[in-house]
C-alpha cells in the first residue's frame, strides 16, 4: 500500500513539473506576441497621425496613398499576429483539457484507493475499532506489532487525503485556468472581427485613392519628371560638397603638422580623431536610430516603379521617410555639420560628416545647427517641412565618400 502511494505522489508532482514547464514555455511565446501586438498597435496609432494630417487636404495625393498601404499592411501584420495568439490559445485550451481528464481519472482513483483501504482495515480488524483491535492481543509482542500496524495505517490514510486534496485542489485551478483561457479567446476572436473590418474599410479607401490618382495621370507625370531633375541636382551638389571636404582633409593631411593618414578602405585622408569617428560609424551598421521619431518608409533606395503611373519608374539615392507634421529631424550618429543650404523641391537641407561617412537630410523647414558645429547622436537638426498636400517627408541620405548607400541596411529596425 505505501509503495503504490509512493508511486501516486511521484506521478503527481512529475506531472505538476510537467505542467509548470509547458506553461512556461508558453507564456514565453504569449510574452513575443504580447510585445508584436504592443509594437503593431503603436505603429497603427503613428499611421493614423499621418494618414489623418495627409487626409484633411481636399487634394489627393501619392502621400495619402503611401499612408493608405501602411496601414493595409501592419493591420493584416496584426491580423496575422492575433491568429498567431489565438493558435496558442487553442493549443493551451486542449493541453488543459486533457490535463483535467488526467486528474479527474487520479482523483476518481484515489478515492476508489482509499475506500478500498477503508474496507481492508475493517475487514482485518473484524469490524473492532482501531483502539479495542490494538488492546486485544494476547502476547507483547502482538501487541506492538498491531500499533506499529496502527501507526502505518494512520500515515498510510493520511497521505491518501493529502492526495486527494491537492489533486483536488489542482483541478479546482485547472477548471478556473481553462474558463478564462476560453474568454481570453473570444476577446481575441472579437479583436480579429474588428481588424478585419477595419482592413475591408481601408482597401476600399484605397481603391478610391488610386482611382482618383489615376484621372491624374499627366499631373502626375509631370511631378515625377521634375523630381527627377531635382534629385540630380541634389546629387550633383552633395558629391560637391564631398568632393570639396576631400579636397579639404587631403591639403591639411600635407601640413607637416598633421597627424592625418590614410585609413584603410578610406578615399581621404583622417586624422586618428575622423578615422575612431568613421569605424564607430560603419561598426553601428544597423543599429543606427531613424532621423524621425516615427513614420515609415514611404520611397525606398534604388530604383523602384511608381505606385500608380504604369510604365514610369523613380530612382532615389536615399529613402523618404514620411512622418507627421512638426516632426524633428534629427542626427543619427555623432559628427560634423559641414553644409547647410535650401535645394530646389528640396527645401532645407543638412549635410553631415562621421569620418569619412556622410549623412544627408533634406525637405526641412526649420534649420536648428550651424555649419561647423559639432553634434551628438539624436540631436535634433530641425523641423520636417509639410508640403500643400498635407505631407509630412524628410529625405535622407548615407554616403560613404562619393558612394551611396541604402540607408535602411544602416537605421535599426522600427
Amino acid at each position: 500500500m505505501e509503495k503504490r502511494l509512493f508511486i501516486g505522489l511521484v506521478i503527481l508532482i512529475f506531472l505538476g513539473l510537467c505542467q509548470q514547464e509547458i506553461c512556461a514555455q508558453t507564456r514565453k511565446t504569449r510574452a513575443q506576441i504580447e510585445k508584436e501586438k504592443a509594437d503593431i498597435q503603436k505603429k497603427l496609432l503613428e499611421f493614423d497621425q499621418i494618414l489623418k494630417k495627409t487626409s484633411e487636404s481636399k487634394k489627393v495625393s501619392v502621400g495619402q496613398l503611401n499612408a493608405v498601404n501602411q496601414q493595409l499592411q501592419n493591420r493584416i501584420n496584426y491580423i496575422s499576429t492575433l491568429n498567431g495568439e489565438m493558435r496558442i490559445l487553442e493549443t493551451e485550451i486542449r493541453a488543459t483539457e486533457k490535463r483535467i481528464v488526467g486528474l479527474e481519472k487520479d482523483l476518481k482513483n484515489l478515492k476508489e484507493e482509499y475506500a478500498g483501504m477503508v474496507y481492508t482495515s475493517s475487514k482485518l480488524n473484524q469490524g473492532m475499532t482501531m483502539t479495542a483491535f490494538v488492546f486485544s492481543s494476547e502476547t507483547f509482542k502482538q501487541f506492538f506489532m498491531r500499533l506499529r500496524y496502527l501507526k502505518q495505517y494512520s500515515d498510510a490514510r493520511k497521505k491518501q487525503v493529502d492526495q486527494i486534496q491537492k489533486v483536488s485542489q489542482e483541478l479546482i485551478g485547472q477548471r478556473r485556468s481553462l474558463e478564462d483561457k476560453r474568454k481570453d479567446l473570444q476577446a481575441v476572436l472579437s479583436q480579429e472581427q474588428q481588424q478585419k473590418q477595419q482592413l475591408d474599410k481601408a482597401k476600399v479607401e484605397q481603391q478610391r485613392i488610386v482611382n482618383s490618382l489615376n484621372q491624374q495621370e499627366q499631373e502626375l507625370r509631370k511631378q515625377i519628371a521634375a523630381a527627377k531633375k531635382q534629385q540630380e541636382n541634389l546629387n550633383r551638389m552633395l558629391r560637391e560638397i564631398i568632393e570639396e571636404d576631400r579636397k579639404k582633409a587631403e591639403a591639411a593631411a600635407r601640413r607637416p603638422s598633421s597627424t592625418a593618414n590614410k585609413a584603410s578602405g578610406s578615399s581621404i585622408p583622417l586624422t586618428p580623431e575622423a578615422a575612431a569617428l568613421s569605424s564607430s560609424f560603419a561598426n553601428n551598421r544597423g543599429k543606427l536610430p531613424w532621423p524621425v521619431e516615427s513614420g515609415f518608409i514611404s520611397k525606398p533606395f534604388g530604383t523602384h516603379p511608381h505606385p500608380t503611373v504604369k510604365g514610369i519608374t523613380e530612382d532615389n539615392d536615399g529613402v523618404d521617410i514620411q512622418t507627421t507634421p512638426n516632426a524633428n529631424v534629427r542626427a543619427v550618429f555623432d559628427g560634423e555639420v559641414i553644409k547647410i543650404g535650401t535645394i530646389p523641391g528640396y527645401g532645407g537641407t543638412i549635410v553631415v560628416r562621421h569620418g569619412e561617412y556622410y549623412t544627408m537630410y533634406s525637405k526641412l523647414k526649420v534649420i536648428s545647427v550651424k555649419s561647423g558645429e559639432k553634434v551628438k547622436a539624436k540631436q535634433v537638426l530641425g523641423q520636417v517641412y509639410t508640403n500643400r498636400e498635407g505631407v509630412a517627408e524628410v529625405h535622407f541620405e548615407t554616403w560613404k565618400g562619393l558612394q551611396p548607400m541604402n540607408p535602411s541596411i544602416w537605421l535599426a529596425g522600427q
